[in-house]
């Protein structure tokens, strides 16, 4: 799994960015199309990509055979909304009765496209409820091509890895391939914090805990260097109000009112 959005599609945490940069930017990270091009040497024969005008790539790759078996690789696009999807949902079949998909061919990318596109049209739940509802081990990437609008997430049990980091322009890049990861972004990275969901205009946010807000904590690589921060949920600070969102509202609706 990879995805790269540029600066005007996702505004990641500013504490991704390496201290040890110059202008915010990591000097050896790359451009967004040789981390995509990186991704496709790593990938040489199960992988593709697409591209889009807008400032945003995605790309997938086959399945891992050094992952289980239970960790399938989905992507999908449906009415210029795309999903990239790894893991698995236990509670699939439930969830595909909720949301009215007996009798079509579904699956895990499918089921997320149309959470999400319920609740951009017309959900009447907050998008961390939503996702509190997918019961599994699972990291998602989605992008509304339509809205130009990231939404991701990773379940709260953290069996799937994912990261996520700074290219050299300020793009955004989210991947479970860690070597991409480190070569695209230099030091400018860290692991995307388990139980959380980020979307462009809303920001990271916990569906596990959500009227606390996040902080970020130093991280320092095995030479001793500042790298990007983690994220975890800070216990001690609330949000003083998390608004429904409405038939009218999109999952950027969730955007705390302080």
């Amino acid at each position: 799994m990879l995805a790269i959005f540029q600066k005007c599609l996702a505004h990641p945490p500013e504490e991704l960015n390496s201290p040890h940069a110059h202008g915010g930017i990591k000097k050896s990270a790359k451009q967004p199309q040789e981390i995509l091009r990186d991704f496709h040497l790593y990938h040489p024969t199960a992988s593709f990509s697409a591209s889009f005008s807008g400032g945003a790539a995605i790309a997938s790759a086959g399945a891992d055979p050094r992952c289980s078996p239970l960790q399938q690789r989905l992507f999908c696009g449906l009415d210029e909304v795309y999903c990239i999807f790894v893991g698995r949902l236990d509670n699939l079949s439930s969830l595909i009765r909720q949301y009215g998909l007996c009798g079509k061919s579904s699956n895990e990318a499918v089921l997320v496209i149309e959470a999400y596109r319920t609740l951009r049209d017309r959900g009447p739940y907050p998008a961390d409820q939503v996702v509190k509802d997918l019961i599994g081990s699972f990291a998602f990437v989605i992008f509304d091509n339509r809205v130009g609008s990231v939404f991701a997430a990773l379940s709260e049990d953290g069996k799937i890895p994912l990261y996520w980091g700074i290219a050299a322009e300020g793009s955004v890049v989210i991947s479970d391939d860690v070597d991409v990861i480190k070569g695209g972004c230099g030091k400018s990275f860290a692991p995307f914090p388990p139980g959380c969901m980020f979307h462009s205009e809303g920001g990271l946010k916990s569906f596990e805990r959500p009227m606390n807000k996040m902080k970020a904590m130093p991280r320092v690589d095995s030479e001793g260097a500042m790298c990007g921060a983690f994220f975890k949920v800070d216990s001690c600070a609330k949000i003083s109000s998390m608004p429904r969102v409405g038939s009218a509202a999109n999952w950027s609706s969730w955007e705390e009112k302080l």
